[in-house]
């Protein structure tokens, strides 16, 4: 992939760069398909699943020398009650996570690792 390339999926544009980490796809782009108001919302209620909390730890582990695991623990006990809530921000704040990046302004949005998006995308 280019930095910054815009693909065609299914007729939406799914933004996606290259970083230092590997290429990555907006999953904000990708929740319009479900949500097209809130899409933000798709992705966040996504990540309150145990089984995503779960694949995010593993892929971190695997990938990032840097996780801070014990943080991911407090996550992973907490996920899937009904008053866990977790957003991508808090999440890569937390946790030193590379595999999901928030981006401010006009290309902004939530993107991640392509394996990590492909988990995501329906």
């Amino acid at each position: 992939m280019k930095k910054n390339v815009e693909i065609i999926v299914q007729g939406f544009t799914i933004k996606t760069f290259k970083s230092n980490f590997g290429d990555y796809i907006s999953l904000t782009a990708i929740a319009r398909n479900k949500n097209a108001n809130e899409p933000k919302d798709v992705v966040k209620n996504w990540m309150r699943s145990k089984s995503t909390i779960e694949f995010l730890g593993l892929w971190e582990q695997i990938n990032n020398t840097s996780f801070k695991g014990v943080e991911f623990d407090s996550f992973k006990n907490e996920a899937g009650s009904n008053a866990f809530t977790l957003s991508p921000s808090k999440w890569i704040e937390n946790t030193n996570a590379i595999g999901i990046i928030s981006k401010q302004g006009k290309n902004g949005g939530t993107y991640a690792h392509k394996n990590i998006a492909f988990e995501f995308a329906p």
